[in-house]
């Protein structure tokens, strides 16, 4: 694999990823079900090929009628934590983070999940310090595919879009990249299936998160 002299900064996706958190995501939901009375036939297999998406458009997909979703989404967060040893940080991203900081090259974090929610995971698992920017889903700013936090991110570091590099398991971020102007890379070890991604297109594709290092080399920044 090629590096590219090109990348300045880099952005991650959170969930398949950075971090194995399906467990945790799955079981956490059947339990906000339980708490509610919803009675949902929800499959592992099939939501997990979800992650990545918001709760409306998940629940939408598998034809379940979650009557206060606003609730349902603050009582999910609220049980969270209970499920949380549940997830793992993916083989060496510690390692490409470790790398990425030595070298300067902007990290930040772009996510579907709540702001305060992956502020919390990123702390839980000792990796809040890694990243300059923290972008979770805000109100009033669009989600992944839309490019509107990935661009935010590139006036926040002073990167062009051109320079950047989007990190994540699923077409959302793929597309995010793309429709913001940066480059892409697809990881296979997340929610999607390689060929899924290859679809897409991405500048890169990766099996493992050391790959990045290849990427970004250190004659990047």
């Amino acid at each position: 694999m090629n590096k590219s002299p090109k990348v300045k900064s880099v952005v991650f996706d959170l969930d398949g990823t950075l971090m194995s958190s399906s467990a945790t995501i799955y079981k956490c939901t059947l339990r906000t079900f339980q708490e509610f009375n919803i009675a949902a036939e929800l499959s592992e297999e099939e939501f997990n090929k979800k992650i990545g998406y918001h709760f409306k458009d998940i629940f939408a997909d598998f034809n379940i009628s979650v009557p206060d979703l606003e609730n349902f989404i603050e009582k999910y967060k609220s049980l969270y934590f209970d499920f949380i040893e549940e997830s793992k940080v993916y083989p060496n991203v510690l390692e490409a983070l470790e790398f990425l900081k030595a070298n300067g090259v902007a990290t930040s974090l772009l996510t579907t999940k709540a702001q305060d929610q992956a502020e919390r995971i990123l702390e839980h698992f000792a990796l809040k310090d890694y990243f300059s920017f923290i972008v979770g889903r805000r109100n009033g700013m669009a989600i992944k595919p839309a490019p509107d936090a990935l661009l935010k991110i590139c006036e926040d570091t002073g990167i062009k879009p051109s320079e950047t590099l989007m990190v994540g398991d699923s077409e959302l971020d793929i597309r995010c990249g793309k429709n913001a102007g940066s480059l892409t890379c697809g990881v296979t070890f997340g929610y999607r299936q390689k060929e899924e991604l290859e679809k897409e297109n991405p500048d890169y594709l990766i099996s493992d998160m050391k790959e990045i290092i290849q990427i970004v080399g250190k004659d990047a920044v």
